[in-house]
C-alpha cells in the first residue's frame, strides 16, 4: 500500500469534513459561552434592579435570587458547551453524581459558607445597606452573595468576609432598629458649678432639632476623677443622625461650657512641700 493509496480522495475529504466540524463546534462553543455569560449578567442585573424598584421583594433577597439565577444559567452554558464537544452530558451527570461526595468532602469550607448564606438570607440579621459589625470588621453591607458578604468601611474600603465566618460570629447590626442612643462625658473642674454645667449641656442638646424629646436627655454625675468631675449625658435621635449629633454635640458643649465660664480641665499634678 503506497502513500498515494491512503492519501486517496476520500480520505482528504473525511479529514476535511472532521476538521471543518471540529472548527465549527468550537466556534458554536465559544459564542454559546460568551452569550451565556452576558445573557446571565444581565439576568442578574435585571433581578437586582427589579428588587431596587418593589416595594414587595426586600433587597437581600432580589440580590439572593440575582446570584442562584446567574449561577443556574452558566451551569446550563456549560452543559451546552460540552454537547458541543461530544461530551454525553447525561454520563456527565451521572459521574457528577458519583463525584458530588468526594468533592463535598473536599470543600467542605466552601459549602458551609453556602449554607450560612442561606441562613442569613432566609433569617435575614441585616440587610442591604445597613452599617454592621461583623467578624471583626464594621462597615455597610454591599452586596449578599451565597458565599460571601461585601462590606464598605468609612472610608470606602472593600472588605469580602466568608458567610462562614459571619454566621458563626456575632453580629452587631447598628441599622436594625430605628432610634439610638449617643452617650457623653463631660469633664468640668472640681471649681465648678456642677448643677449649672448640668443645665448648659441640657440646654445644648435640646436645641439640636435631631435630639428626641422622649426619653429626656439624661445628665448625672458618673465619676469623680483625678482631676475632674465627670457628667454622662444621653440623649435619643435617629440611627442616621447619630454621628452627626455626636459631633455637633462634642463642638457645642465646649463652646457653650467657654461661654458660662465652665473649665474643662486636664491631668495635673500638685506639688505638696512638707516643711521639717
Amino acid at each position: 500500500m503506497n502513500f498515494e493509496t491512503l492519501l486517496n480522495a476520500d480520505t482528504i475529504s473525511a479529514l476535511i469534513a472532521k476538521g471543518i466540524s471540529g472548527g465549527v463546534n468550537v466556534i458554536l462553543a465559544a459564542l454559546i459561552l460568551i452569550v451565556g455569560m452576558i445573557v446571565a449578567g444581565m439576568v442578574r442585573k435585571m433581578i437586582r434592579t427589579m428588587a431596587l424598584n418593589s416595594k414587595r421583594i426586600d433587597d437581600t433577597l432580589g440580590s439572593f435570587f440575582a446570584s442562584i439565577a446567574y449561577y443556574a444559567i452558566m451551569a446550563m452554558v456549560l452543559i451546552a458547551v460540552l454537547e458541543k464537544f461530544g461530551v454525553p452530558t447525561t454520563s456527565l451527570v451521572a459521574a457528577l453524581g458519583a463525584a458530588t461526595f468526594a468533592i463535598g468532602l473536599a470543600l467542605q469550607g466552601t459549602l458551609s459558607h453556602v449554607a450560612a448564606g442561606v441562613m442569613i438570607i432566609f433569617f435575614r440579621p441585616y440587610s442591604l445597606g445597613d452599617f454592621v459589625e461583623v467578624a471583626g470588621q464594621a462597615g455597610t453591607i454591599k452586596d449578599i452573595t451565597l458565599f460571601t458578604t461585601v462590606l464598605a468601611t468609612g472610608d470606602n474600603k472593600r472588605i469580602i468576609v466568608p458567610n462562614g465566618s459571619v454566621w458563626g460570629n456575632i453580629i452587631t447590626n447598628y441599622s436594625a432598629n430605628g432610634k439610638r442612643r449617643v452617650d457623653f462625658v463631660f469633664s468640668i473642674d472640681y471649681s465648678d458649678d456642677i448643677g449649672k454645667a448640668m443645665k448648659v449641656i441640657h440646654d445644648t442638646l435640646r436645641a439640636d432639632k435631631r435630639v428626641h424629646k422622649t426619653p429626656d436627655i439624661f445628665t448625672g454625675v458618673s465619676a469623680h476623677g483625678a482631676s475632674s468631675v465627670d457628667i454622662t449625658t444621653r440623649v435619643w435621635c435617629k440611627g442616621s443622625d447619630y454621628w452627626g449629633v455626636y459631633f455637633d454635640a462634642m463642638k457645642n458643649v465646649k463652646e457653650a461650657f467657654d461661654k458660662n465660664g465652665i473649665s474643662i480641665p486636664y491631668p495635673h499634678q500638685v506639688n505638696v512641700v512638707r516643711e521639717e
